[in-house]
């Protein structure tokens, strides 16, 4: 079925005669797709996917692009209120991929179903999170009946911006009533004036099922790129918690540069969260910050933060390089320094496939002693991406 900026909800959805966006979502079936033209989709209320709107595990129920063609979905029109959403997913297994979502007067997409999968698509300039996965409604009291199992796929979500207070729109929110499962895999958050990820807990819902990031980069938040800012706006990359509440989250592969705050936040989370392979360069205050816990670091890379790390938890096979009072620090005699790196000068490329590239930053150098030097014998400190 084909959608179309100039369709009409009473056309059949063919390529010659397409349909509105709300029309298809209604009429698509179990394993069906629809193909959404290039161009601009203007609306000034919440598109849903209802709950009883679902695919199957066998059977996925699909919005995507056609071809190479770019189709906006534009929610500017929408007031600044909690209630207006761009994109709202209620259901369970659809596949959404190749589509930008912008100017939503709250999440640009949000996530209360199960088993979706959100692919290559950008989100941007929402007035609150770009992407945000909670319950979809306040009855839903149980873990069970929360959102798990999403992934989130080579997503870009940048210059979300709250204009109240600066302290909630982040790029990604997997926060407050989710479920197990959730994964962000090569993903990128920059420049929301909150945090790049925001897991926070609150005691009124208690703990949250695992978050595993992987593969992912988020930088320069705390600020949007035309400078927006306030000073509410936490600005962490990686915030992992809140509420001293205990849940074990996967953070893999991951980087975090130039961030306002913190590169890596535990925020009073005191669990074990499973730090691997993870860099962390010249953010505002400490590149990690893990204050108490016990806390699992491996093979990961820290290098000129403002402030010491603090690493509560085990230093497995001291694998971990930190900075502490200024200084590169390990507890075999390890030490970075910038002769370490290719490259000390960002660069993030992002592809039309969602991919992206760092070229030489953050690579390290040939000679290196951090190459090889961590565990599985062989492996790299910190994050390597080619």
């Amino acid at each position: 079925m084909y959608v179309a900026p100039n369709g009409a909800a009473g056309n059949p959805g063919t390529i010659g005669s397409p349909t509105t966006l709300s029309s298809a979502l209604t009429r698509v079936a179990a394993g069906g797709t629809i193909y959404m033209r290039g161009g601009t989709y203007s609306f000034s209320a919440p598109v849903t996917v209802e709950r009883e709107n679902s695919g199957t595990s066998a059977a996925r129920k699909n919005l995507i692009a056609y071809g190479s063609e770019k189709p906006v979905l534009d929610f500017s029109a929408e007031t600044f209120a909690s209630t207006e959403r761009g994109l709202q997913i209620f259901g369970h297994y659809w596949n959404v991929k190749g589509l930008e979502v912008k100017g939503a007067g709250d999440n640009g997409i949000f996530i209360g179903g199960n088993y979706n999968i959100i692919q290559n698509v950008e989100v941007h300039h929402n007035r609150d999170s770009g992407l945000q996965i909670s319950r979809y409604s306040s009855t839903l009291s149980n873990m069970a009946d929360w959102p798990s199992y999403n992934q989130i796929i080579g997503v870009y979500s940048h210059d979300n911006y709250d204009p109240d207070n600066g302290e909630d729109a982040d790029g990604f929110a997997a926060k407050l009533t989710i479920g197990p499962g959730n994964v962000f895999d090569y993903c990128i958050s920059a420049w929301n004036t909150d945090d790049g990820w925001d897991l926070y807990t609150k005691s009124d819902t208690g703990p949250i099922g695992v978050v595993t990031i992987k593969n992912s980069i988020a930088y320069k938040n705390g600020q949007t790129s035309d400078g927006n800012s306030t000073a509410n706006s936490d600005g962490n990359g990686f915030k992992l918690g809140g509420e001293k509440i205990a849940v074990n989250h996967i953070v893999q592969n991951s980087i975090a540069f130039q961030n306002k705050k913190h590169g890596f936040t535990y925020n009073s989370n005191p669990g074990s969260i499973q730090m691997t392979n993870n860099t962390s360069w010249s953010n505002g205050q400490s590149n990690y910050a893990f204050d108490t816990g016990t806390h699992q670091f491996t093979n990961n890379l820290s290098f000129a933060g403002s402030s010491s790390d603090k690493t509560s938890g085990t230093d497995i096979l001291s694998t971990n390089v930190w900075w502490k009072s200024n200084a590169s620090t390990n507890a075999k005699g390890l030490s970075a320094s910038s002769s370490d790196f290719v490259s000390l000068t960002p660069s993030v490329v992002r592809n039309a496939d969602g991919s992206f590239s760092l070229g030489s930053f953050l690579k390290l150098a040939a000679g290196s002693d951090l190459i090889g030097s961590g565990t599985p014998s062989g492996t790299n400190i910190g994050a390597t991406f080619q």
